[in-house]
């Protein structure tokens, strides 16, 4: 099976053996792929997707989520909720730290994957970022930071969830 996906204007995409970047506006995404199963060629204003049936379709949802990604950015909301404890969430390098969490003293840490930027209003935290799976990865890391296992999750609801994509 083959797909062709129309390049986007203000986009640049270089192919490598095994890889493909994607370069615009709000930053650049590079996206691995096996030579063995998929064919990428790019011809003019245009990437060629060539050989099984799964793998072009998953891999085109791939190169149009990074076309968007360089152009417009991705972004999800999140926001830190706590009734019994107040928390504070400071971002220091490529690690969120999550302070006085359920009052424990040492900080919980989550990972921001890749070039994803993280701001912190108050109890919002914005994720923003080209690369839709390194957003919503970091997402996750924060999201399971803040996950308590051994208490009833109807009556201890403190933790840091997601709002908005």
């Amino acid at each position: 099976m083959d797909n062709i996906i129309e390049i986007p204007k203000g986009v640049e995409v270089a192919l490598a053996p095994e890889s493909l970047t994607v370069k615009g506006p709000k930053g650049e995404v590079t996206m691995k792929f096996s030579k063995k199963k998929l064919a990428v060629s790019v011809d003019g204003g245009k990437v060629k997707l060539s050989g099984a049936k799964v793998y072009v379709l998953s891999n085109s949802a791939h190169i149009e989520n990074a076309f968007t990604g360089v152009l417009k950015g991705h972004k999800q909301v999140m926001k830190a909720v706590f009734a019994h404890f107040p928390m504070k969430i400071e971002v220091k390098g490529s690690l969120i730290h999550i302070k006085n969490f359920l009052g424990e003293k040492t900080d919980r840490l989550a990972k921001i994957e890749g070039k994803t930027k993280v701001t912190v209003k108050g109890q919002d935290i914005e994720i923003e970022g080209p690369d839709y799976y390194a957003v919503g990865q970091t997402a996750a890391n924060l999201r399971q930071a803040t996950k308590v296992r051994t208490w009833d999750d109807r009556v201890f609801q403190d933790g840091i969830y997601k709002v908005k994509e």
